[in-house]
Formats: structure tokens, C-alpha cells, sequence
């Protein structure tokens, strides 16, 4: 009873345990000021927390183990019979658990850098390895992973639907390695100061500098061919943006799509940046020093991008050849996760690609139609009132 908050005890993060403490070491001849100072408490705190994380370690682990007893059952039965695929999984408490106070565990990541460890042991997320169904652990992804991967990949977004879809899935899909996705709001930060686990780094496939561990000399050389080859419309390109991108650069992640936005390594986000801005106090002048400079990514293969390097080549002036190039980076901004800049050039830009599809000579408004004269009706409106009257004078 010598206050109210314990905030020495038990962390923010932790506000959700409940329980009596038993000590025998508090000293009671002192006042409640010199209690609320003493070093005891401050023990007291740690081993507390030490004792809720270890907690959570053995519900973590008890539901593995019971996974683990279940599935080389399943496997015998479901080789043997029809028992296997009917049994059930064992239900993970831990799971349960991490739906109820996942962000607790996630903002602990950010306060407590002293039990960061034991911390991201806790964490579950959810990845492309069974496209976004099941939690997985990060221990889980670095036993899946493979023998050259040397880095932990995440991609993060506002939605399920949102990551799943997103272009950066592309190359990832094609090399079969497992995503990490990140949609809750909080997660961002947490990763963040989550910079590796198990000696493996936590890289985001929407950053540049993305390594799959399996390059050659051979992917070098091409890279370096298509550089030079496209050099003249990079540098046309470049002239069109100004300082919308800070660069642009033949892609290694792109497999489908003509061209993405991607951020500077140690910059925010597109996800980052639309949190940041949905902020009830943001300051765009305080985080423009993170906003990431763009770099355009472009795929050499595809036929927009060569055909988009034959119109440079042939017409660099000309107003539709720039108006599609402008098109390209408002679509790229827009797949990229990012928000739009300037809302009212890209319709515009719209309307005129609207004009050439439809094959329409220009987009002048059709002449307004006549309205036709009432005069003949009006007269004969007239003359049923006079009738009228004429009626009613008689009656």
C-alpha cells in the first residue's frame, strides 16, 4: 500500500498481468517516500519481468511440443487410413494468447532492449509459406530457410490482400523464399529495432540493395549489359521526373511488371510514410529528413519499357511520349503502396490515353441540345382557360 502505480514492477508493455507479490525483503520501518525508492523494488521489477517472459516461453513451447507429438501420428494414420485426416490438431494456447495481446509483446520489442531476445522468441507472424494462414515463429522461418538465404525477408502493407498481391511478391515467388508479412501498424516499428535473429538480418523487399544470396558472375554481367543498353532512356527518364526520383536503375526484383518505386535502406517506407501521415499531430516538416528518396526500378524486359526506350529515342520531345512516361510513375507510385502526388495531372494524363483507346478526335463537349419551342402549346393552354371561365359565369 505505498502507491498507486507501479511502474518500477512492471513494465508498460506488461500491463496486462494481474497477481500478488510475496516479498520478505521490503523493509517496513521506513516511510512509503523512502520504500517507493528503494533498490529492492528495482530487483523486484526485473525478476518479475524475467518470470513472465519465461512464462510465455513455456506456453510457447508447451504448444510446440504438442504439435510435434501430433504430427508423426498423422502422418502413419493418414498413410494408412482415413483416421489421419479426420484427427484434429491440439489446440495452441499460445496462439490464443498472442491474438489477445500480440502488440503488448511487439511494443516490448521497442522498450525493453535488455530482454529484446527473449522478446522476439515470443513473436509470431503470419508468412507466405502457407499464404498468410497460420502464425509462425521466427525460429519456424529460420529452419525453412534456405541453405544460400542469408537474410530474414518482410514486406509490409495495410492489409492482407494489400502484401499478398503486391509486385515485390514477384521475384520472391519465382525464387520460392518465404515472406514475412507485416500489417499491423506497430509492426514496422518493432521490426525496427529487431535489426537481425539467430545471426540472420531482417530485410524489407520494397528497400533497395535486396540480396538473394544465390547471385553469379553471370547475373552480374547481365545486369551490367541491360545498364548500358538502357542508359539513354534512364537518363531521359530522369530529365521527365526531376526530383520525383532520386535515381533510376535496371531491377533485379521485378518479374511481371514494367517498372516499382522503392525506398533508400535506412529511409521509411511506403507503409511507414502513409502511417506517419495519418498522425493526429504529424509534422511533415520534422520527418522529411526520413521520407526516402524514390528510385525507379525498371524491368528491361517488358515491352513497355522497350518500347518506351525506342519513342525516347525517336521523338525525346514529343508530349505523348512524355505524358505516358508521367502515366508509368503515377501507376509505379500507386502498385508501390505509396499515395498519390498529383491526383489532378494523372487524371488528366487518363483521359487522354482514354481519347487515343477510344480512337476519338478530341475531347471538346458535344454541342448542348436544343430545347424546342413551347409557344404552340402555351396558346392552346389559353384557350381551355377562357372556355372555362365562359362555363362558369353561365352556371
Amino acid at each position: 500500500m505505498i502507491t498507486d502505480e507501479f511502474e518500477d514492477l512492471m513494465p508498460r508493455y506488461l500491463n496486462f498481468i494481474r497477481g500478488v507479490v510475496d516479498s520478505d525483503d521490503l523493509p517496513l520501518n521506513v516511510s512509503r517516500e523512502t520504500l517507493q525508492q528503494h533498490k529492492v523494488l528495482r530487483v523486484m521489477g526485473k525478476k518479475l519481468v524475467r518470470k513472465a517472459l519465461e512464462m510465455l516461453r513455456k506456453l510457447a513451447n508447451k504448444a510446440k511440443k504438442d504439435v510435434e507429438k501430433s504430427n508423426p501420428d498423422e502422418e502413419k494414420e493418414g498413410d494408412s487410413g482415413e483416421e489421419g485426416g479426420d484427427k484434429e490438431e491440439p489446440e495452441d494456447e499460445y496462439l490464443k494468447f498472442w491474438e489477445a495481446f500480440g502488440k503488448n509483446i511487439k511494443l516490448g520489442l521497442i522498450e525493453d532492449s535488455s530482454n529484446r531476445t527473449k522478446l522476439s522468441k515470443l513473436l509470431r507472424f503470419k508468412s507466405s509459406f502457407d499464404d498468410g494462414e497460420k502464425w509462425h515463429s521466427l525460429e519456424d522461418y529460420v529452419s525453412r530457410m534456405k541453405d544460400n538465404q542469408a537474410n530474414i525477408y518482410y514486406i509490409s502493407g495495410s492489409s492482407m490482400d494489400a502484401v499478398k498481391d503486391s509486385p515485390f511478391m514477384e521475384k520472391m515467388r519465382s525464387k520460392n523464399l518465404e515472406v514475412i508479412f507485416l500489417i499491423d501498424p506497430i509492426d514496422e516499428y518493432a521490426i525496427q529495432n529487431l535489426t537481425e535473429f539467430d545471426g540472420k538480418k531482417l530485410q524489407s523487399i520494397t528497400k533497395e540493395n535486396l540480396k538473394f544470396g544465390d547471385e553469379e558472375d553471370g547475373d552480374k554481367k547481365r545486369d551490367e549489359i541491360y545498364t548500358e543498353n538502357f542508359k539513354g532512356l534512364t537518363e531521359w527518364m530522369k530529365k521527365i521526373y526531376g526530383d520525383k526520383v532520386e535515381k533510376i536503375a535496371v531491377s533485379n526484383r521485378v518479374v511481371d511488371t514494367p517498372c516499382l518505386l522503392v525506398t533508400s535502406q535506412y529511409g521509411y517506407s511506403a507503409n511507414m510514410e502513409r502511417i506517419m501521415q495519418s498522425q493526429a499531430f504529424a509534422d511533415n516538416k520534422r520527418t522529411s529528413y526520413l521520407v526516402s528518396k524514390k528510385t525507379m526500378e525498371i524491368n528491361p524486359r517488358h515491352p513497355i519499357i522497350i518500347e518506351l526506350k525506342k519513342r525516347s529515342e525517336e521523338s525525346p520531345d514529343n508530349e505523348d511520349t512524355k505524358d505516358l512516361a508521367l502515366l508509368m510513375y503515377d501507376t509505379a507510385l500507386l502498385n508501390s503502396g505509396f499515395q498519390m502526388e498529383d491526383a489532378t495531372g494523372f487524371a488528366s494524363r487518363m483521359y487522354k490515353l482514354f481519347k487515343a483507346g477510344l480512337s476519338l478526335d478530341s475531347l471538346e463537349l458535344a454541342p448542348e441540345i436544343e430545347i424546342p419551342d413551347d409557344e404552340e402549346e402555351s396558346d392552346e393552354g389559353e384557350e381551355a382557360e377562357v372556355v372555362e371561365d365562359d362555363e362558369k359565369k353561365e352556371l
